[in-house]
Parts: structure tokens; sequence; C-alpha cells
């Protein structure tokens, strides 16, 4: 078994073809580096069969980027979901300093999302909310301080 210091839990969020959107978005929105960005195009040889079969447009699609955002890492890619897929079951969660903050990165993920649960005053927190953003991931934000 692998110690704690040799793991680590990172979201892995597929875009269905939005993925290139996502990282620009992202990146001016919570100020995350692009660490790492590869389209299927780049793939190493040999070729796996089911990208052969890909059309040039597809295969312009982002197999795999990783974004690090704060202290955390996000994976992302186009994939190859089923376009029916819904993103549900979790949120991606951003503990942020200040209030002021929070309700600047609140507005900008929500904007043309939705507000989930709008952001208030909570007993664990100044500012609390969640949302989802343009791309249909669900965020929450929770405000350190005030």
């Amino acid at each position: 078994m692998a110690s704690n210091e040799t793991i680590a839990v990172n979201p892995y969020v597929y875009y269905g073809g939005r993925c290139e959107e996502a990282i620009e978005f992202y990146t001016k929105i919570l100020n995350a580096e692009l660490v790492m960005k590869m389209r299927f195009s780049e793939h190493p040889e040999p070729l796996p069969s089911e990208l052969k079969q890909m059309s040039p447009s597809e295969l312009n699609k982002i197999m795999h980027a990783h974004l690090r955002i704060g202290g955390s890492t996000l994976m992302m890619s186009d994939g190859c979901p089923e376009p029916s897929a819904k993103l549900q079951g979790f949120s991606l969660a951003l503990k942020v300093a200040a209030v002021s903050d929070t309700e600047k990165l609140f507005s900008a993920l929500s904007s043309g999302g939705a507000v989930v649960y709008p952001l208030g005053k909570t007993f664990f927190s100044p500012k609390f909310g969640m949302c989802k953003d343009r791309f249909g991931v669900p965020w929450t934000l929770i405000a350190a301080a005030s």
C-alpha cells in the first residue's frame, strides 16, 4: 500500500469538446496556471485505433490538460464520454481567503451558468454559495474569513 505522501486526489473533468474554452476561462477567472496541454493529434506513436478513426477536428481537441489553481491541480480533457453524460454527484470546492474575492469568483463562475445556492452567510462561513459554470461544472465557494 502507498503512503499518504505518494497519493494525491485531483479532479479530472471531461468537457465534451469545450476544454480549450474552459482552460481560457479558468486561466482568466481563477488565475490558473496552464502546466500542460496535449491535443489528440500530439499523441506519441503508435496511435491507438480509436485515434486513427478520429476526424481532423476531433484530433485537434484536448486529450489532456493540467491546470494549477492555487495549491491545487485540475486535470481536464475533451474526453470520450457519451455526449449526454452529466456532471453530477460532485462539486469542485474553492476555499477563498477574502469575502470580496468569493463574491467576484462566484459572479464570474456562475455567469453563463446557474446559481444553485445563492451566496450568503452561514454558521461556518461569512460567504458560502454553490453554482454551475457555463460548462456545467458544479462549484462550491467558501470564504475563509471576512
